[in-house]
């Protein structure tokens, strides 16, 4: 991975840009980093030019308060594109990296070519749900380490978790470098994200949707009615949140589909 930073609004915003050829942008979820792709890097810039970007208050790039809206999270990513000069992308997001994708999909339709979300969602917050992420807040303001250890493996099927102890506790790792202002930040801005589900059925561009049957963070049957409304291509994997993981041959080769 080329990893590189510039500065905006005075932090450092880590990402990396590799290949060359058609721009893919990858954005992580809540608690990953740029990192999460790596695995797929030498697939991807076969044909494309692959950019990842460590989101606000995650990885290596800075906190710029203590609610990072969708919108603040995807103005980085746009300042991005603009310092190298690209007009053009196919964007996919893994969950707060889908909100983040459509989120800048709705500032900057003009650059994109293809959207994609990987267990995410066009949809707000439910009432419960944002109930939700109050209590993570406050379990994350009690003790971080406790609440990121117990969190991450939630994100996998339940029969997956012994057998991807090793990717576990990886993913765990490198999520325990997370400043607790960053784990706030994107829980605060999750909460208060506006409901896309009309932009996305409106927005006229090929559209993926990859949805697990398994997902423990967002309901499947919402998910395949979400995508047959806004006339999305969608790709079912029967495990977890963490498709890229869980199902990760099945994963490449329907993102390399999408992407040629």
């Amino acid at each position: 991975m080329n990893n590189q930073s510039f500065v905006y609004k005075g932090i450092n915003i880590s990402y990396t840009d590799d290949g060359t050829g058609e721009v893919l942008v990858l954005l992580h979820g809540f608690l990953e980093t740029k990192n999460i792709w790596e695995p797929f890097i030498s697939d991807f810039t076969k044909s494309h030019r692959l950019i990842t970007i460590d989101l606000l208050g995650h990885g290596e790039t800075g906190c710029l308060g203590y609610i990072h809206t969708m919108e603040q999270m995807a103005d980085p990513v746009i300042a991005l594109l603009e310092n190298l000069g690209i007009k053009k992308c196919i964007i996919l997001g893994h969950s707060m990296g889908g909100y983040v994708a459509l989120a800048f999909a709705e500032k900057r339709p003009d650059f994109v070519v293809k959207l994609g979300l990987i267990n995410s969602t066009s949809q707000e917050d439910s009432m419960e749900r944002k109930q939700n992420r109050d209590r993570a807040i406050l379990a994350v303001k009690d003790n971080p380490k406790r609440f990121i250890r117990m969190g991450i493996p939630n994100l996998f099927s339940p029969d997956n978790i012994e057998v991807y102890s090793k990717a576990i506790a990886h993913i765990t790792e490198e999520a325990l470098k997370t400043p607790v202002q960053g784990i706030i930040a994107a829980l605060e801005g999750m909460k208060i994200r506006p409901e896309r589900s009309s932009f996305l059925t409106n927005l006229n561009r090929p559209k993926l949707m990859i949805a697990s049957k398994k997902d423990p963070v967002l309901d499947f049957k919402a998910l395949k009615k979400e995508a047959e409304e806004a006339k999305m291509n969608l790709v079912v994997f029967p495990d977890g949140h963490m498709s890229f993981v869980e199902n990760k041959i099945k994963f490449l080769h329907q993102i390399v589909h999408f992407i040629e």
